[in-house]
């Protein structure tokens, strides 16, 4: 019956954050997007310059309704951010609220949201079958979260509030969602969320500390000016960075304080005779067995997504010191380092308030 309820809950949360308005428009001029078959291409206005295509690509395009608009799609010899359509794809086309025959579209890219729907179902199927109630809650947990993201951090940032406050306020609220969902009012969460939020904050204060005194400024994020000049020159983006990097390490901080939390609580299971300095050794050593592949997964997880940059350096022949002291390199090493930091400070800070919790009748249940 708390499976039920609880999940219940959360998914009436998750129903109130769909209503809440979304990031608000700079304009609102009447157009829409809407998808539209590809019946004809036209490349002859294309010009091929090295690697990489230059010009206007005209498209036939045929709406849902059966109505026929030429469309542009414009190739601007950007590899990460151009597109070249075929006859037969789905096309994601701008379309005016006052469209008439004779008006040119524009081609924004294709569409992917229907397999893209169907990858996502199937991972919540999966999710749910192996994982029973613990997967269904799990599930809530990750559409709960994307919602957080996008319909309260983004808006309130954009807003021009403080963003490492938007971001610690939205972590903690995460991490109290989902320690709730896995382990319920228990003392194994309320020892996972104390040790997870401990080290959230001891992650911000270094992302602070280091991202100023390396001269980290936030603009080597995706997108950076492009956010800047797009209304919101206001922006703080070193603020910004550094709550991306406690947002981006808080998953792994929750998943490490929630092993530490769940070891504790079975030493004291099978020895409730064990008092505070024991209990709390037995978190620390738990921690050792698991902080070194916890940093050095965000360590190939942040690489991954800079590996085409490296592989520029090495093809280059850039000495070490050199693309180490790069703006670029830098804000990865300090989004690395802080977010290992933290993992390291969480475990003996989840030992000790598991400890504490355990020896010192707090309230709760095991």
């Amino acid at each position: 019956m708390r499976n039920v309820i609880s999940a219940a809950v959360f998914a009436l949360c998750c129903a109130a954050l769909l209503l809440v308005p979304g990031p608000r428009r700079l304009s609102d001029d009447g157009v829409r997007t809407v998808r539209a078959e590809v019946v004809e291409t036209d490349d002859s206005g294309l010009q091929l310059h090295g690697l990489v295509e230059f010009g206007t690509q005209q498209l036939k395009v045929r709406l849902p309704d059966g109505r026929v608009f030429q469309a542009a799609n414009e190739l601007r010899a950007q590899m990460e951010l151009d597109k070249k359509f075929t006859i037969g794809d789905t096309a994601l086309v701008v379309l005016p609220q006052n469209a008439a025959d004779g008006d040119i579209l524009v081609a924004r890219d294709h569409w992917r949201m229907g397999w893209g729907f169907a990858f996502f179902a199937g991972f919540c199927i999966l999710l749910c079958v192996f994982g029973g109630w613990t997967g269904l809650k799990a599930l809530f947990s990750f559409v709960f979260s994307c919602l957080v993201v996008w319909k309260l951090l983004i808006p309130l940032v954009l807003a021009g509030w403080h963003a490492s406050t938007v971001v610690f306020i939205s972590v903690a609220t995460l991490t109290g969602v989902i320690m709730y969902l896995v382990a319920g009012w228990t003392k194994k969460g309320f020892s996972a969320f104390a040790g997870s939020m401990l080290g959230v904050v001891a992650s911000l204060a270094l992302a602070h500390f280091f991202g100023r005194v390396m001269n980290v400024n936030g603009a080597t994020m995706p997108f950076a000016q492009q956010l800047l000049y797009s209304g919101f020159s206001g922006l703080n983006l070193q603020d910004v960075f550094f709550g991306a990097i406690v947002l981006a390490s808080s998953g792994a901080v929750m998943d490490l304080g929630m092993d530490i939390a769940a070891g504790v609580e079975e030493v004291h299971r099978h020895s409730p005779s064990l008092g505070f300095r024991e209990l709390a050794a037995s978190g620390v050593r738990i921690g050792r067995s698991v902080v070194g592949t916890m940093t050095t997964t965000l360590l190939l997880a942040y690489s991954g997504g800079y590996l085409t940059l490296l592989m520029v350096f090495a093809a280059q022949g850039t000495a070490p010191m050199d693309f180490l002291n790069s703006t670029l390199v830098s804000a990865e090493l300090v989004k690395t380092l802080v977010g290992s930091f933290g993992l390291v400070l969480v475990a003996p800070f989840t030992a000790i308030v598991s400890a504490a919790v355990y020896t010192r009748g707090c309230k709760g249940e095991a």
